[in-house]
């Protein structure tokens, strides 16, 4: 049974790793890798990655992207979200620890912001605007 949009919204809003999926050239299927993103509801996804990455490189081209996240334990429920790239800005050190901090445990957040921060000029924030959403809890 498909989630209602409240219910999309909260369970995208969990810090699930998503699998993000961009259209890719040549003849090829789909990029689809695993990320974190960062979600609130009602606003936009947020996809940090390295400026050069074959990632950045075809969600430039494309001009978005979707991600698939899901929930494997009973019971399984999956939201998927797709849409427009609205804007690709430079990941501030703000960004770089909260969405640290939604996926790893508090006493590492620390020492992978530092790790990182020094290559923080290589980073971009692509976001999204949620435009079509799929859903399905199967416990319905």
């Amino acid at each position: 049974m498909p989630l209602s949009l409240e219910e999309r919204q909260d369970f995208l809003a969990e810090p699930h790793v998503a699998a993000l999926a961009v259209t890719a050239a040549g003849g090829r299927g789909p990029l689809n890798v695993p990320v974190w993103y960062a979600y609130e509801p009602g606003g936009e996804v947020q996809v940090m990655t390295e400026r050069g990455s074959r990632k950045a490189q075809l969600i430039r081209a494309a001009g978005r992207y979707s991600l698939l996240v899901q929930q494997t334990e009973p019971t399984y429920r999956y939201v998927t979200v797709e849409g427009p790239v609205t804007a690709a800005d430079p990941v501030t050190e703000e960004e770089l620890r909260a969405i640290t901090a939604r996926y790893l445990p508090a006493e590492r957040v620390e020492e992978y912001v530092t790790r990182v921060l020094p290559g923080i000029d290589e980073l971009v924030n692509f976001r999204l605007r949620p435009e079509h959403w799929l859903s399905a809890d199967v416990s319905a």
